[in-house]
């Protein structure tokens, strides 16, 4: 048998023992299907397809769903059906929000929907909405700390977090197609319906100083005009963090001008354009009203907040970075098992050198490790960058963007050594302090590997350390002659990066 042709079950690509799940999301102002690989801390989405529907679009004045609105829900659901059959996905969850909810003809369009996919429909109360924002925001950061705030298109979804804490959750009728029509598309008055509810949000109410987790394809859409207009160095929506003002500033300049003249329009699609400047009107009085540090956008919400409650109290407890890299370690790497050998050696030698770690630099380093061999199938030349290009744009969570940069940078290090000129947009996104511990570690990484050809069972046995300020990497007899000139330069490139002699110890 051919091994080069299997089954799509087998496929080498995909982690073995996970079924795919697939999540239907009948919202406001999109229709979306997003298949994933399976139940696990770290989903990755197999399959994200969208229709732009606006089934909420005239609800909050006639109270009905439009017709035109409801016919392309139904084509979208269908295909969605006929796309889940082929990707053998028997575990689908499908749930409507505020438009299905609030409109008369509801229980209709739910009925025929229901048929279409054939599969059940959970209409999420609004309270229920909250609470699954709000998991999304506990599922995609590590230790979030402030108020998850899910925009759509009939309503707004306001909700403490505080690490996997939540607080009670609210709905409010502040969509950007629900506040459109109340408005009669005037953002100004928009701007008054918005400060009215938004006064006596309770959720508000502790935000002062804490992160505002901006969740939802309009403000998502914001986050990424901002993006381009500061020509920011990642095109990675989770995480991105906008101080506040700054933030308020945007919002305030959105509304004022006709949006086809913002800079990169282009990226957004046309459908969502006219949204814009109310979900800049409500992004503007959350800002004015609770007074947050920052906002930080979040690409994980109601659907991975179902996710995530679905998993067992231990997976819950895992960290998704690690949890994440692990996989791809497990997927991409020659041999799994030594990038954790990495990273018990990598953390002895840090600890006899004296370079303190906080907890945060620890679960980085650690990510690091396990992500240093993901590149090994590119040309020599190009496995830098291409380790580079993976890392810093990969469906990771639980880590912020300097964060990002540490990893994609360290793993550059290790294949092209800390004299290259790496990713120079990059490392604007890092303190000196992380960039000299991508130097040091991409470095430490360039001698592990040339002394075990990425196979475990050797690190254990040759530890590194310095010993009387001396950097000294003890081989044992057995292995002694691997030890040539090449570890020789590349533990004098180590020595000089922390200011050391070095030499090597056979025992």
């Amino acid at each position: 048998m051919n091994r080069m042709f299997l089954a799509k079950k087998d496929a080498p690509g995909r982690l073995g023992g996970l079924a795919p799940v697939a999540i239907v999301d009948i919202g406001s102002n999109s229709v979306r299907l997003v298949a994933y690989e399976g139940l696990s801390r770290s989903p990755t989405p197999i399959f994200n397809d969208k229709v732009l529907c606006g089934l909420g679009r005239g609800v909050a004045t006639t109270g009905r769903l439009p017709q035109d609105g409801v016919d392309r829900a139904l084509a979208a659901l269908r295909r969605y059906r006929v796309l889940c059959d082929a990707m053998e996905i028997f575990d689908i969850s499908v749930m409507a929000t505020a438009a299905a909810r609030d409109a008369v003809n509801g229980p209709e369009f739910l009925a025929a929907a229901s048929e279409a996919l054939r599969a059940p429909i959970d209409l999420l109360p609004g309270r229920r909405e909250a609470e699954l924002s709000a998991l999304g925001v506990v599922s995609g950061f590590w230790k979030p700390d402030g108020v998850a705030g899910d925009l759509g298109g009939g309503s707004l979804e306001l909700n403490e977090v505080k690490g996997d804490k939540l607080g009670l959750g609210i709905t409010l009728q502040l969509g950007g197609l629900a506040l459109m029509d109340m408005s009669d598309r005037s953002p100004k008055r928009a701007q008054k319906i918005a400060r009215d509810m938004l006064a006596d949000a309770k959720p508000l109410k502790k935000l002062a100083g804490r992160t505002f987790y901006a969740i939802g394809g309009t403000w998502r859409a914001l986050a990424r005009l901002h993006m381009r207009q500061r020509n920011y160095p990642l095109n990675v929506m989770h995480n991105y963090v906008i101080p506040a003002r700054d933030a308020a500033d945007f919002a305030a300049l959105v509304e004022r001008v006709n949006a086809d003249s913002l800079v990169s329009i282009g990226a957004v699609p046309s459908g969502r354009r006219p949204l814009l400047a109310y979900g800049a009107v409500v992004l503007e009085e959350i800002i004015r009203v609770a007074k947050p540090k920052e906002i930080v956008v979040s690409a994980n919400g109601v659907r991975e907040g179902l996710l995530f409650e679905r998993l067992d109290a231990a997976t819950r407890k895992q960290d998704p970075l690690i949890a994440a890299a692990r996989e791809l370690n497990i997927l991409r790497s020659r041999a799994p098992q030594h990038g954790e050998e990495l990273c018990e050696w990598t953390g002895a030698f840090l600890r006899s050198t004296q370079l303190d770690e906080t907890e945060d630099e620890k679960r980085l380093r650690h990510a690091a490790c396990l992500l240093t061999d993901i590149g090994w199938r590119a040309h020599p030349d190009y496995r830098g960058e291409q380790s580079l290009n993976i890392i810093a744009n990969a469906a990771f969570t639980g880590i912020d963007h300097p964060g990002r940069a540490y990893l994609a940078l360290a793993a550059s290090y290790r294949h092209l050594g800390p004299d290259e000129d790496v990713g120079p947009q990059l490392r604007t996104l890092a303190s000196a302090r992380m960039l000299d511990r991508a130097h040091v570690l991409g470095a430490t990484l360039r001698v592990a590997y040339v002394i075990t050809a990425a196979m475990p069972g050797i690190l254990p046995r040759a530890p590194l350390a310095v010993v009387k300020e001396k950097l000294v990497l003890t081989i044992p007899e057995d292995l002694a002659d691997v030890a040539n000139e090449r570890v020789n330069g590349r533990m004098k490139q180590l020595a000089r990066l922390i200011g050391r002699d070095f030499s090597i110890k056979v025992r």
